[in-house]
């Protein structure tokens, strides 16, 4: 069933507006942060964690599935203590001249499981060797890149799980037992990134996001596919703004939310060698816009806190416990030097993505949106108003007033609003209308009509 929420951070939907910003919403990291690291003898690297997370509701746990360099050499060969700043890449590229001798780099796809999301437990599987031993919690081998999600349209048990990845797929029926590879040339992509797909149900097909380049920056590639065998080209959907000459685009994690698709965006900048996550929304996964170039929707934490140097947030938010949970690796220190990575995790507010404010306290800001049916009896808003004031009016498309509302004051999720004539939205059934806003002191994230 496809969501019938409105977010107001899809400026499409604005017909005029005035004295109005978009922000980011205030992600908060859980106080047990970090959740875990790398402190198994096969898990030598995280990096860049490329953490996929999933409530599975057949079982009630929290499962992660995430991406660490299994083999490492530079990593393996240099003790901490002999670790100078800056002197990573020269580490690689030594092991990579010693390849012939014994493999420089491996990653793998390792599995863990949590009941309430902030205790993790790695299980010993027993189903991939790693040093002549099965005790681990390894799913996958040389592998790179790898996105998972769980696919609720397949109708085959085999393939109730979905992993995309570096030149191809496979599928799973319980997430541990994963097919062989299959190969998807097809879709030409350069890949190094955190690959991720979803069954996009508006257009019947699934969508996988991918890494290209374009002979001088990172960009993001996008690919489609009906059947999950055959997948077109990857073409570029997203890049870095003209102006953000030292800024790439590193990965790009897209899902569905209410009639939009978001994108948790990780942009690398090339001058610092940090990495921050940011938000992005598209009306179609195809034309891309960023909200508030620059601003991060997870910050990095202070110089010395396990998420400084980089954050990569995991593959998808969801909803649990009345708050939007988003997994990330955090790592302490630069992209592209040592630094030792762990699962974090930030919490939003339902339809707390991003949110209309006024542009300074003193201010009413105003919104009319753009004609919208009215499909329910009742008005529902999502809104952060303690303090301040949101107050809305319904117009027909000509212009004349159809109902005022009582003003919300508090912080409200889903609130049906009330009427000064005390009537519910019954006659308005069916209609165009267009809803107009006054903001004091409030934000603004969302409305929906239900009944």
């Amino acid at each position: 069933m496809i969501d019938n929420r409105y977010l107001l951070l899809d400026t499409s939907l604005w017909a005029q507006a005035e004295h109005l910003t978009v922000t980011p919403g205030r992600a908060h990291k859980a106080s047990q942060n970090p959740l875990f690291g790398e402190d198994l003898p096969w898990e030598v690297r995280h990096d860049n964690l490329y953490a996929n997370v999933i409530f599975d509701p057949t079982d009630s746990l929290y499962k992660c599935w995430y991406n660490p360099f299994i083999i490492d050499v530079a990593t393996t060969d240099t003790p901490p203590a002999q670790r100078q700043p800056g002197a990573y890449r020269a580490a690689l590229a030594k092991a990579q001249a010693a390849e012939q001798i014994r493999k420089h780099r491996e990653m793998g796809v390792c599995y863990a499981e949590s009941v309430d999301g902030i205790h993790w437990d790695r299980p010993e599987l027993g189903l991939l060797e790693f040093n002549d031993s099965t005790r681990n919690n390894l799913v996958m081998r040389d592998v790179h890149g790898v996105g998972v999600t769980l696919d609720p349209h397949d109708p085959d048990p085999e393939g109730r799980f979905k992993a995309f990845m570096e030149g191809g797929v496979a599928r799973s029926p319980d997430g541990l037992h994963w097919s062989p590879i299959q190969p998807c040339p097809e879709i030409e992509a350069r890949w190094d990134t955190h690959n991720n797909l979803f069954w996009d149900e508006r257009h019947g097909r699934y969508v996988g996001i991918t890494r290209l380049w374009d002979g001088r920056q990172r960009t993001v590639g996008r690919t489609e596919s009906a059947d999950f065998n055959s997948w077109t080209r990857a073409v570029e959907v997203l890049q870095a703004l003209p102006e953000e000459s030292e800024r790439q685009t590193y990965a790009l994690i897209v899902f569905p939310c209410a009639q939009l698709y978001l994108g948790l965006l990780m942009m690398f900048d090339t001058a610092t060698d940090l990495v921050d996550c940011e938000l992005a929304w598209s009306r179609d996964t195809v034309q891309w816009q960023r909200v508030s170039p620059g601003t991060p929707l997870i910050e990095r934490g202070e110089e010395g806190s396990f998420d400084w140097g980089c954050v990569y947030a995991g593959a998808y938010p969801f909803l649990k416990d009345g708050r939007l949970q988003l997994y990330y690796g955090g790592s302490d220190g630069p992209h592209t030097d040592w630094r030792s990575a762990y699962l974090g995790l930030a919490t939003l507010r339902p339809d707390g993505f991003a949110g209309l404010t006024p542009a300074s306290k003193s201010q009413t800001a105003t919104l009319v949106t753009q004609p919208v049916m009215c499909s329910g009896r009742q008005l529902r808003l999502s809104a952060d108003a303690d303090g301040g004031m949101i107050r809305a009016a319904l117009v027909d498309v000509d212009g004349k007033g159809l109902a005022d509302s009582v003003p919300i004051q508090a912080d409200v999720t889903d609130l049906p609003l009330q009427w000064h004539d005390g009537q519910d939205l019954s006659a308005l059934g069916g209609r165009e209308i267009q809803l107009i806003f006054e903001l004091q002191n409030a934000t603004l994230y969302s409305f929906s009509f239900s009944d």
